[in-house]
């Protein structure tokens, strides 16, 4: 066995410590409509835009037409988390996930402050104000389409956040994996953007974030693969926690990275059992080569 794929297994080996009652939850149900997925995806992008969000994607993970998500940003919130560093970028992206059950939709989003805490580390203590309107900002445009914000999905510490990573020897926010060093950014904008439109490695894009000042992107990817992708996956770890899709890529410069499996995973899952992981143990590695196969 590699080292990497023991890290893996020793990863969902561990028992996760039991985190303080006081912390934050990855998600945070918004309420139930009594609409399909994608009448309820509408309302939800409708009320994003009047609170002053942009909308810059919408796709279906697992092409499930019962689940959507809403990618969404404000203008405010990337001008704070480009100039943290590259992959900050990734915060500027916020999510809401819809899954409906029998003509009934339940909205729900990544929470904000959970997001920018583990992906922003201490440039969120050095943004806190303004990143902490963006959260409110949110909930107050999201009313329309419910009040509860509910938080769910396990918690974690606020300290944990600021440097997570789930055991010794698991990979942080800052240990990306490398896909590729372009000779530009705009060779990589102009390789990624082609391999998505062509459906590479059956994937598709999801969003897309370009910031040509400052040269980074985010490419949201679905991964449409039925024997590794989002419909291996999902089920297995749970579709509750659909806003968490797509999975990233970033474009910083000329560099384009992603966040490690065992990192991101562990993040948007984290109150999942070692049994339930140890079913998609090979999917950190699986991503990793879709995505190096769309810098190609």
């Amino acid at each position: 066995m590699s080292k990497g794929r023991l890290l893996f297994f020793l990863f969902f080996l561990h028992v996760a410590p039991a985190w303080a009652a006081e912390g934050l939850s990855p998600y945070l149900r918004v309420g139930v409509l009594s609409a399909p997925a994608e009448e309820a995806a509408q309302k939800t992008a409708d009320a994003l835009k009047a609170g002053g969000f942009v909308v810059i994607g919408q796709y279906h993970p697992e092409k499930k037409p019962n689940l959507v998500v809403v990618a969404y940003t404000r203008k405010d919130l990337q001008d704070v988390v480009v100039k943290i560093g590259d992959r900050g970028v990734l915060a500027a992206v916020l999510k809401a996930g819809i899954k409906e059950d029998g003509g009934k939709s339940v909205v729900s989003i990544v929470n904000p402050e959970y997001l920018f805490r583990g992906y922003l580390m201490k440039g969120f203590e050095a943004n806190r104000e303004e990143l902490l309107k963006v959260a409110s900002d949110v909930r107050q445009a999201l009313k329309p389409v419910g009040d509860e914000f509910a938080p769910f999905g396990g918690i974690l510490s606020e300290k944990k956040l600021l440097h997570y990573h789930y055991m010794l020897g698991m990979e942080y926010f800052d240990d990306p994996v490398v896909l590729k060093k372009f000779s530009s950014f705009e060779e990589g904008v102009q390789t990624i953007t082609k391999n998505l439109s062509a459906g590479k490695g059956n994937t598709a894009s999801a969003y897309t974030l370009i910031d040509e000042a400052s040269r980074t992107a985010v490419f949201g990817v679905a991964l449409g693969d039925p024997k590794t992708g989002e419909q291996f996956f999902l089920p297995v770890i749970g579709e509750d926690h659909v806003a968490a899709m797509p999975y990233e890529m970033v474009l910083s410069g000329n560099s384009a990275t992603m966040l490690h499996g065992r990192f991101r995973i562990a993040l948007h899952w984290p109150s999942l059992t070692m049994g339930t992981f140890t079913k998609i143990i090979s999917t950190p590695g699986d991503i990793e080569k879709t995505m190096r196969s769309l810098t190609e």
